[in-house]
C-alpha cells in the first residue's frame, strides 16, 4: 500500500486580507473559518480515513486543524491508545517577519482553543527566528520592514534542509495515511522535490 500524505494550506488568516506582514502570528477571519467549516464539509471520507494529523504550531494552521479536521482528531484522540494532534515546529513558515513568526509555547498552552493540544514537544527557542532557526544573515526590506532570511527564506540552503527533513519524518512514521496543515511557503519546499502527489483538497 502506497504512503498517502494530504497537505492543506490554512485558511485565511488576518494577515492575508491587505498581505499586513507586521501582525504577529494571526488568528483566522471570520472567512478563514467559514473555509475550514468547509474543509470539513468536503472531507467527509478523509475524517474517517487519516491516521495521523499533523500541523504547524501557528494560531492559523492550529485554528484551521481543530475546525477543518475536529471529525478525524475526534477519531484518533478517542482511539486506545489515543493518537492525538502532532505539533511539528519544523512545519512553520519560512520567513522572518511578524506574521510567520509563532507565539511562545507558554501562550499557546494559556489558549483556550487550543486545549487538549500537547505543545511539550515545541522547542524552547522555536519561534525565535535565531540559532537553529536562523542561521545565515542576509537581509531584504518587505513593506519597509527589515527582516532576517535565514532558516526560514525560501531559497536558502537551511530551509531546503528543513523540508528535506519533514519529509524523511513523513516517510518514517508508520501510519500510512496523514493529514499535514501548514504554510504555502513551507508546502512548496516539501513538494519542490518530494516523491509525494500533490492532488487538492478542495
Amino acid at each position: 500500500m502506497s504512503k498517502v500524505i494530504h497537505l492543506t494550506r490554512h485558511a485565511q488568516a488576518e494577515h492575508n486580507v491587505d498581505e499586513d506582514y507586521s501582525i504577529p502570528d494571526p488568528p483566522l477571519t471570520p472567512l478563514g473559518r467559514r473555509q475550514s467549516e468547509e474543509l470539513y464539509a468536503q472531507t467527509a471520507e478523509l475524517q474517517q480515513s487519516a491516521d495521523l494529523l499533523v500541523t504547524s504550531p501557528l494560531k492559523r494552521t492550529l485554528q484551521t486543524t481543530i475546525i477543518g479536521y475536529r471529525g478525524l482528531r475526534a477519531r484518533l484522540e478517542s482511539q486506545n491508545p489515543a493518537k492525538p494532534i502532532i505539533v511539528l515546529s519544523r512545519l512553520q513558515e519560512v520567513n522572518d517577519i511578524p506574521c510567520d513568526t509563532g507565539s511562545s509555547r507558554d501562550e499557546l498552552k494559556q489558549n483556550d482553543e487550543f486545549r487538549g493540544i500537547d505543545f511539550e514537544s515545541l522547542e524552547d527557542d522555536w519561534n525565535f527566528k535565531k540559532g537553529e532557526w536562523c542561521i545565515h544573515s542576509c537581509t531584504q526590506t518587505l513593506l519597509n520592514t527589515t527582516l532576517v532570511t535565514g532558516d526560514f527564506a525560501p531559497r536558502s540552503v537551511a530551509v531546503r534542509a528543513r523540508a528535506r527533513w519533514v519529509r524523511r519524518w513523513l516517510r518514517d512514521r508508520p501510519e500510512q495515511n496523514i493529514v499535514v496543515v501548514a504554510h504555502g511557503d513551507i508546502l512548496r519546499q516539501i513538494t519542490k522535490t518530494s516523491p509525494f502527489k500533490v492532488k487538492d483538497l478542495l
